[in-house]
């Protein structure tokens, strides 16, 4: 494996990550803005990165935009805002070429880290607001994707196992915010609000290719700038430990052919952590993959579930199983898929299945990592969590894992919430 050295640079109130590698032909940036997750501003900045794709003062119409990136030898660049642990990140990414393997003479990087300032410290605006027509044709997009939230039928059971399993804590909040707190937002106060973001975000920017770093680093500093790095907001670090007596059962119903079995753990373990990497592995092996015991027993063995898997929030230290099922299988799915998680802290697997699981797991760090941004992300989610580990000592990481390490962790897993979303015939119980 190609070894990755990322330097970092702080200028500005700014945090620059740079990745010199020769293997890729093109420049790649990504610029993560960091705010703690609260109710007051999620719903704005579900709403910010549907305004940034329509437009800059220069190019002040998607269309133009586009014209603009092909200009650049077919450059592209998103936009998406996610939650992270207690945080919520807006990420702004553009690809271009690499002006090194371009036919003559190119200032195309120079002109990317332009448009790229553009896109972020000149939106299309309207005085001291958003375009007007712009902010109202996405305020309309967003009002339609929080609508029909509820007719994705896993989304809705994930989102609602999430407001049961974590009242009252910042990760309850919807990634793409309230339906009542849209209807309050206009061009004027969102762009106050972004004028803020850009002002006190924690302020990270990835770039990754074939590149002189001092002349990377000129480049960008001329133009992110004049930032106060004291007046930054400082990010969520910590993330709520909570004592689980009895795991807590919530019953839902609506016109429903599958239900959708939905359950919550709390890990006590974190992307910070030395024992994350025991976490992968017992993840694995629990619901991670189509070798895993959920799959197998719950899928497989008892025909219960259409589908059957467990992820983890790393940074918040959850696990969440999913499962879709018939009404009436309810009580027999949740209680195999409880048995999974027993046999899983009695050491019910065999030293071939942890030496499977631990491959399957390098093979998806080494498949993240052949796609550029996917290799920013996996170096994001460090500067995330405030630790430094190479991709290669996580890769490392996994491969010690033992036996006995993913026993102790799953003895740290605890149920915290069911949920089940039936139909009005299934479970009985209120």
């Amino acid at each position: 494996m190609t070894i990755i050295e990322e330097q970092r640079f702080s200028r500005n109130g700014v945090n620059f990550h740079f990745v010199e590698s020769k293997k890729f032909k093109t420049i790649h940036f990504a610029v993560k803005l960091k705010a703690p997750l609260t109710r007051d501003t999620i719903t704005k900045r579900a709403l910010l990165p549907y305004i940034l794709k329509q437009g800059t003062e220069s190019y002040p119409s998607r269309k133009s935009l586009q014209r603009k990136m092909d200009e650049l030898y077919g450059a592209s660049f998103s936009v998406d805002g996610a939650k992270k642990g207690e945080n919520h990140i807006i990420s702004i990414r553009l690809d271009i070429a690499n002006e090194k393997f371009l036919p003559e003479e190119s200032s195309v990087i120079g002109e990317g880290i332009e448009l790229l300032s553009e896109i972020i410290y000149h939106p299309h605006r309207e005085g001291e607001a958003f375009n007007k027509k712009a902010f109202q044709r996405e305020k309309d997009t967003l009002k339609q994707k929080i609508s029909t939230v509820k007719d994705d039928k896993m989304k809705y059971a994930n989102m609602r196992l999430i407001d049961e399993m974590c009242k009252e804590e910042p990760y309850q909040l919807h990634v793409h915010g309230y339906m009542e707190d849209l209807q309050t937002l206009t061009p004027e106060n969102l762009y106050v609000y972004y004028r803020d973001v850009l002002a006190e975000d924690q302020m990270d920017i990835y770039v990754m290719g074939d590149f002189n770093h001092e002349e990377m680093l000129s480049g960008l500093e001329k133009v992110f700038s004049g930032r106060n790095a004291t007046s930054a907001i400082q990010p969520s670090e910590e993330t709520e430990v909570k004592d689980i007596n009895e795991p807590n059962e919530v019953i839902e119903k609506q016109q429903v052919q599958q239900a959708k079995l939905h359950i919550g753990y709390r890990t006590n373990t974190t992307f910070g952590d030395e024992d994350y990497s025991a976490l992968q592995v017992f993840n694995g092996l629990f619901g991670g993959f189509p070798s895993s015991k959920l799959f197998l027993n719950v899928r497989e063995k008892n025909s219960l579930a259409y589908y059957a898997a467990s992820r983890l929030e790393s940074h918040k230290g959850l696990m969440l199983v999913f499962s879709g099922i018939a009404p009436e299988d309810y009580e027999k799915a949740r209680d195999i898929i409880r048995e999974q998680l027993e046999a899983m802290r009695k050491g019910d697997f065999t030293e071939e299945q942890l030496s499977e699981t631990k491959e399957l797991i390098i093979n998806q760090l080494l498949e993240t990592m052949d796609h550029p941004q996917g290799m920013i992300e996996l170096l994001y989610q460090q500067a995330a969590a405030n630790v430094e580990r190479s991709p290669q000592q996580l890769i490392d990481a996994v491969k010690k894992v033992t036996k006995q390490q993913v026993v102790e962790t799953a003895g740290k897993v605890k149920e915290d919430t069911v949920y089940l979303l039936t139909s009005e015939g299934g479970d009985s119980r209120e």
